[in-house]
């Protein structure tokens, strides 16, 4: 099993960048995939990006070429870069864990785009 923290959020002008941590603590944390997720006040939860544990990536079309999703298991965190934020991508934003039988969210990080 896996406990999952998630830092790095905040307020940011459009335009704007942040990297979003997501810690894990427990065993065995190159086995899972992470996610990112966000949902915004009124919204449902929806997909960001996923990594898998052999580093293949998957964005939603409303971040590609403007969001990276990395990990890196030496420190059992994976990221998420985000760059040229816009107020729409306000929200909080959740890191997941998962494998077969198995699923961990974080508590949230809210991220927050406005001038």
């Amino acid at each position: 099993q896996v406990q999952l923290v998630e830092s790095g959020g905040g307020l940011v002008q459009p335009g704007g960048s942040l990297r979003l941590s997501c810690a894990a603590s427990g065993s065995d944390f190159k086995l899972y995939a992470l996610g990112w997720y966000r949902q915004a006040p009124g919204k449902q939860r929806e997909l960001v990006a996923t990594i898998t544990t052999t580093n293949t990536t998957n964005y939603a079309d409303s971040v590609k070429g403007r969001f990276t999703i990395s990990r890196d298991n030496t420190k059992n965190t994976g990221y998420l870069q985000m760059n040229s934020l816009k107020p729409e991508d306000t929200a909080v934003y959740y890191c997941k864990a998962y494998r077969i039988w198995y699923t961990s969210w974080g508590q949230g990080t809210q991220v927050t785009v406005s001038s």
